[in-house]
């Protein structure tokens, strides 16, 4: 195995152990689909999941199960790019929608956003509404504001439509826990569970 493909392997295996979002054999299956073309056997591959804390993670957490109480869906590790997460953020609106449910409007980070967070220490979080209303979106933007500034992360936002929330520094923290939904199906458990009967 030549040196480049080697460290490509090592940077994916590393990234994907410490975004907290994978089991061992989830990785195993990322890693053979991503290098398909380049015959490399993973069996003997050693991958340690990481062991944080989850401190930074379940302030995030507590953010986005408020953010759900207002109304609005909160994502994690919503697709691996905006466009992905937008989709994916439509598509859990149809979900609620079809159960009687009808969001505000939504706000994910992806896992490319993931990816900045484990490496570079800051975390952007993508919002919007449903109806490409510019002044509803503001108003989801405040609000998704407030609710991660609750948690005492620092934020930088500059109060347009155009710019992500970014949350610097954040430390990426959480590991892996398999009791736990995340995703579209994640967001629609805690959204639902976080609306109040009338």
């Amino acid at each position: 195995m030549d040196s480049d493909l080697a460290e490509e392997i090592e940077y994916m295996t590393d990234l994907l152990a410490k975004s907290g979002f994978f089991s061992v054999s989830e990785i195993m299956e990322v890693l053979e689909d991503q290098f398909i073309d380049e015959d490399v056997d993973f069996s003997g591959f050693d991958i340690s999941l990481n062991d944080s804390d989850n401190e930074n993670f379940s302030k995030l957490e507590n953010a986005f199960a408020r953010i759900s109480q207002e109304g609005i869906a909160a994502v994690h590790n919503c697709g691996f790019d905006i466009k992905e997460g937008v989709a994916d953020a439509f598509e859990l609106q149809v979900h609620l929608l079809n159960n009687k449910f009808d969001p505000r409007g939504f706000c994910f980070y992806t896992f490319e956003d993931v990816e900045y967070s484990v490496f570079d220490g800051y975390l952007r979080i993508t919002f919007g509404d449903f109806e490409n209303d510019e002044n509803k979106a503001l108003k989801i933007g405040k609000i998704v504001c407030e609710c991660l500034k609750d948690e005492n992360f620092t934020i930088s936002w500059d109060g347009t439509v155009n710019n992500q929330i970014e949350i610097n520094p954040f430390k990426w923290d959480k590991s892996y826990d398999d009791e736990k939904e995340y995703e579209i199906e994640g967001a629609y458990e805690v959204f639902v569970k976080n609306q109040v009967l009338e």
